[in-house]
């Protein structure tokens, strides 16, 4: 049994992380754009696939806050696509400030990542690693939403990942990142707009500007700028493909 382990290990090792897989054909690339687009702009159908961005969100605010020391105690999702990540810790210094950023910055900046990974063909890793990061987030889920939209997601990848064909793959895989890239941009206006109703909050921009004396108009032009700079960037490697 020993040796049947070490002998399929660099199997694993060739199909997850050294094999690459062929781009799409040149369709499938722009039709998981335009999917990605009719997911992302009329707002009825947004108001269901927000729930991704928003694990992708709270993902971020929890991966940042292990990374800078804090101790990450609960996330929970909400129906109403709003979410909240718990963390024990300094009320303030660097990482508590990184901690907040990274709520609206992780979609988009895990989009550029899976650009990365997809120009480079690695279509399989992309998936592996989503499946990954999805189960270690329902560890730390708090809430029974959360864990439901959790498992489905990740349920959805698994399979993909597992049953799917290389065409199948690659189509998903290139809708996913799509979607993060261009879903990525949406809550930050939605956030300004909202401050513009509704004045000063409790949103992740109103809790840096409390942290850093920056005002939170700054810190929305940072949310824009990553996220308009990954649409572009991760864009340009997905069309070139």
């Amino acid at each position: 049994m020993d040796s049947l382990a070490l002998t399929s290990l660099p199997g694993l090792w060739d199909r997850v992380l050294a094999a690459s897989q062929p781009a799409p054909e040149r369709w499938v690339v722009f039709a998981t754009l335009v999917a990605a687009l009719a997911v992302v702009v009329p707002r009825g159908v947004w108001r269901t696939a927000r729930n991704a961005i928003t694990i992708a969100h709270e993902g971020g605010h929890g991966l940042v806050a292990l990374l800078t020391g804090r101790t990450l105690t609960g996330i929970r999702l909400h129906s109403d696509t709003s979410g909240l990540t718990v963390s024990r810790g300094k009320p303030y210094g660097l990482g508590m400030i990184l901690t907040a950023a990274a709520g609206y910055t992780a979609p988009p900046l895990l989009g550029l990542g899976g650009a990365a990974l997809l120009a480079a063909g690695h279509v399989t890793l992309l998936l592996w690693l989503a499946t990954a990061l999805l189960v270690a987030m329902l560890l730390m889920i708090r809430n029974a939403y959360g864990v439901l939209t959790v498992v489905v997601t990740g349920g959805l990848f698994l399979v993909v990942s597992w049953l799917a064909g290389p065409q199948v793959q690659g189509a998903f895989g290139y809708a996913v990142v799509w979607f993060l890239l261009v879903g990525g941009v949406r809550p930050a206006f939605e956030l300004q707009a909202k401050r513009r109703r509704e004045g000063v909050g409790d949103s992740d921009a109103d809790q840096l500007s409390q942290l850093t004396q920056v005002p939170a108009a700054l810190w929305l032009f940072l949310f824009h700028t990553v996220s308009l700079c990954a649409l572009m960037g991760g864009g340009r490697w997905l069309l070139e493909t």
